[in-house]
């Protein structure tokens, strides 16, 4: 375990560094920060600190930097969250409250993370299988021919067209409607199946082969989306930091094209907690030189998708944390109120 004082000799390392962008020096750190200390005793305590893996030196004759390790021990015992100013929060909910629509709610957090962070914003639509239904609507387009709008808590759309077999009246669509919703609304993805395989004998003959291809349709709906979505914006800010990249920041830009590598990234958010992973935690290899700071987001205390930004690994941690939280708290907020 180191002291308390070595701890402090590494905060002020870290907040150095991340500033900036140059190795720090015993004289430097004395001149900064009151240590309370001789540089002398700071050059010993750095020595320990180097010796231990947290700090390294570039070169030769260079001040030094934080490790991996220097900022995993920082984030985790150094680092508090930095909250957000009453103008940032009001500009945050500002903004969003604008949105008209899931899709335009993802786009506007997505820029929004990507300006106050100045990193690279990631942000996952809702999971349909833990989202719930809040509205079944079956419009009438032509006799034969029906519109099924399913609307979930979280403001997704999904539409479908449904080619019946024969011309359906207006009575048996009203009442299809409003027996449906009362069996689904309120109830997650993957509780809707059996609480309607019995509908169809609930009805006529003459409807029952329509009925059930409603329902196929709806079925087919709940789960053919288990595909995840994602929106990514502010992939320029990463040309601010290229010496923070070894050799090119190429392998970076090719791992955030893939979006199952993205989405195993904020996977490892939890439902409510959040997630930094530093440089070699990251399990994709073209992401070594970068963190991901990632949290879930949703209504109800219960996260519905994660959001996050990748950056690189000299990241101001507390600014950063606390601009993801806070912008997931708005996020959940809109869901919820949506």
């Amino acid at each position: 375990m180191l002291s308390e004082r070595r701890l402090e000799v590494l905060r002020a390392i870290v907040q150095d560094y991340v500033g900036t962008e140059e190795p720090v020096g015993s004289k430097a750190l004395t001149e900064r920060h009151r240590l309370g200390v001789s540089p002398a005793t700071v050059r010993n305590d750095m020595a320990v600190l180097e010796d231990e893996g947290y700090i390294a030196q570039p070169h030769t004759s260079a001040g030094r930097i934080p490790t991996d390790k220097g900022y995993r021990l920082f984030v985790d015992k150094l680092a508090g969250v930095k909250p957000l100013s009453t103008p940032e929060r009001r500009a945050i909910q500002n903004f969003l409250d604008g949105a008209v629509d899931l899709d335009d709610v993802v786009g506007r957090t997505v820029r929004l993370l990507a300006q106050l962070t100045r990193q690279v914003a990631v942000v996952q639509y809702p999971s349909l299988t833990r989202s719930t239904v809040r509205h079944v609507e079956l419009l009438s387009l032509a006799p034969a021919r029906l519109m099924l709008v399913l609307i979930t808590d979280t403001g997704r759309v999904e539409q479908r067209i449904v080619d019946c077999q024969a011309p359906f009246a207006d009575t048996s669509l009203a009442d299809l409607r409003a027996r449906l919703n009362s069996r689904v609304v309120g109830r997650r993805f993957t509780d809707v199946p059996p609480l309607v395989q019995d509908l169809p004998e609930s009805f006529e003959n003459e409807d029952r082969v329509t009925v059930r291809a409603v329902l196929d349709t709806l079925l087919e709906t709940l789960v053919e989306e288990a595909e995840e979505r994602l929106m990514i914006g502010g992939t320029a800010n990463l040309t601010r930091f290229g010496h923070d990249f070894p050799l090119t920041i190429r392998p970076v830009l090719e791992a955030l094209e893939e979006q199952v590598v993205l989405l195993k990234l904020l996977g490892e958010a939890s439902e409510s907690g959040m997630a930094v992973k530093i440089g070699h935690e990251n399990a994709y290899e073209g992401l070594n030189s970068t963190s991901v700071v990632s949290v879930g987001y949703g209504s109800g205390g219960e996260a519905v998708a994660k959001l996050g930004v990748v950056g690189p690994t000299r990241m101001d941690y507390p600014g950063t944390m606390g601009a993801v939280r806070a912008v997931a708290r708005y996020v959940g907020q809109i869901l919820a109120e949506s």
